[in-house]
């Protein structure tokens, strides 16, 4: 399938759309009229995806994208309403929908190839979240970025895991406080995005991107992704004796091997992805 037919979709195709571009998966939300509403069908379809993904070696990186003019809205607020009238007022529901995002995000971050995300338009709430759980992101001039929960008296909470970790307390705050919306030149000067590209070419310049990591050894990523998460979560003294030890055990890598004799020998390596 190629880039512009996937932003074409019909009624009859499914909400989460995969295409192969070379090495790289495109994943494209698909409910444009939804705008792009993060529903309990669409967190478990891209759960799925990306635990495929994860297995597959053909597979050397990730774009997430989506059709329509929303990135994504977030949460599917009228499936999430409709459960009111359940005897728990939809507290179970509730709960069982917020933990599985909670874990769709988090597969994102332990994948262990990089995920691009490239935005078109608005991403609020959790569909902010989703960008901010991305390793890198590539904005359209044209998207902005909010959480606006509080607005509706629903705080954006499990959105400020993933926005906290992007962005400075200050900022991040802000957003969450006031619920007002930043473009893509403020997101891209606080952190929530690496860059920002003419209208249009966000999903091009996100794969662009993509394939630059690609050609890295696909084991030196998986190990320095993990390590880059996890020591971020450390005290300086604890970061460091981890991260001490991740040199080691990448010293001892093939890759590693190959690589530094390439470097010495002024030759391109050939990466054997161990």
């Amino acid at each position: 399938m190629s880039t512009q037919a996937a932003r074409a979709p019909s009624p009859h195709q499914p909400i989460l759309l995969h295409e192969m571009i070379g090495s790289i998966a495109v994943l494209t939300l698909n409910r444009p009229a939804a705008r792009n509403s993060l529903s309990t069908a669409m967190i478990a379809t891209l759960h799925a995806a990306l635990n495929d993904i994860g297995d597959d070696k053909a597979v050397r990186g990730v774009v997430l994208a989506a059709n329509g003019p929303a990135f994504s809205a977030g949460h599917d607020m009228k499936e999430l309403t409709a459960r009111r009238t359940a005897p728990d007022r939809g507290r179970a529901f509730f709960a069982e929908t917020m933990n599985a995002c909670s874990a769709m995000m988090q597969a994102i971050v332990h994948l262990p190839k990089p995920v691009v995300a490239a935005v078109q338009g608005i991403a609020t709430a959790a569909g902010c979240q989703l960008v901010a759980s991305c390793d890198l992101a590539i904005a359209s001039e044209a998207a902005h970025f909010a959480t606006p929960g509080v607005d509706i008296g629903l705080f954006c909470s499990t959105p400020m895991v993933a926005l906290s970790r992007n962005v400075p307390r200050k900022q991040a705050m802000e957003m969450l406080l006031t619920g007002e919306p930043i473009p893509a030149d403020r997101a891209r000067e606080i952190g929530l995005v690496n860059r920002v590209v003419a209208a249009g070419t966000e999903r091009d310049a996100a794969i662009a991107l993509t394939e630059k990591v690609a050609l890295k050894s696909a084991y030196t990523i998986k190990l320095g992704k993990e390590a880059f998460y996890r020591q971020a979560e450390m005290s300086l003294a604890d970061a460091y004796r981890y991260a001490a030890e991740v040199m080691t055990e990448n010293m001892m890598a093939r890759d590693a091997e190959e690589g530094i004799n390439a470097f010495i020998e002024k030759r391109t390596p050939t990466w054997r992805d161990e």
